[in-house]
């Protein structure tokens, strides 16, 4: 008998059944849910990697905008996938009810939790493909292993939505989710390699960056992009947010299991 904790639900049940209700309804508003996800990244691609870079020649023997291109990919994932597992989930759970109404079917409450994050990393996922676009028309994406780079993303956006599902089960109010946000997100975005490599830490720091998940989804996407083959440190980077993923979707399912039998 499989223990509780590793059990997973029926993808056939329940878990497309809420990707597609939550796809169904971004299509309703498509043109808003994508400008949403795509004009910030957009103008931090092109006030950072162009503007800014323009005043560096070079970093990690690249040009900046190359450099710091598959680290936006990730970091704009993670803000989307996060922002949809806290704000659109704690809407639907604690004023539209949507959750409750489900329970009423033969759903349950695992298979909405893993479907919500499921959608949620879809979104961030959607995100990042959208920048890839637009950066593909200036020859910022040359490698087939831009394939696996899109797959490494969609784990660290599940990883992120999982953990956006954990913080929706504890805040009382929309205001609670300013703090994770905040003080966790907007740091990581900052300290995981993205705008500059962690060499440039003092000793000690660059490995304490390591504790983000983000250090190791900006790693393993840079390695992919930048260095055109896969290799032993990218995979440890990808074991690494699988088992992080996997662990965090465990505790956001009894999280909201407990929260919705309250």
């Amino acid at each position: 008998m499989k223990s509780e904790i590793t059990r997973l639900p029926s993808w056939k049940n329940g878990i497309w059944q809420i990707w597609r209700r939550n796809f169904l309804d971004f299509k309703r508003s498509w043109m808003v849910n994508l400008l949403w996800i795509l004009v910030e990244p957009l103008f931090i691609l092109l006030a950072l990697g162009y503007g800014l870079g323009f005043y560096i020649p070079s970093i990690a023997g690249v040009s900046y905008v190359d450099f710091f291109f598959p680290a936006l990919l990730c970091s704009s994932a993670m803000m989307v996938s996060f922002f949809t597992a806290t704000y659109d989930a704690y809407a639907k759970m604690n004023h539209q009810r949507v959750y409750e109404t489900m329970l009423l079917t033969p759903l349950t409450s695992d298979q909405i939790v893993i479907g919500e994050i499921t959608w949620a990393a879809t979104r961030g996922t959607f995100s990042a493909l959208g920048v890839a676009l637009f950066a593909g028309l200036f020859g910022h994406i040359e490698t087939i292993l831009f394939v696996p780079a899109i797959v490494i993303i969609f784990i660290s956006s599940f990883l992120f939505a999982a953990l956006g599902m954990i913080i929706t089960s504890w805040v009382r109010n929309y205001d609670g989710i300013i703090y994770p946000l905040s003080g966790l997100m907007v740091p990581m975005s900052l300290f995981s390699g993205t705008y500059f490599p962690l060499e440039q830490f003092p000793y000690g720091l660059k490995y304490l960056a390591y504790l983000f998940p983000l250090t190791h989804s900006v790693a393993a996407v840079r390695g992919l992009l930048l260095e055109n083959r896969p290799s032993w440190q990218i995979l440890i980077h990808t074991a690494v947010l699988i088992i992080v993923a996997v662990v965090l979707a465990q505790i956001a399912k009894k999280r909201i299991q407990k929260k919705l039998e309250n």
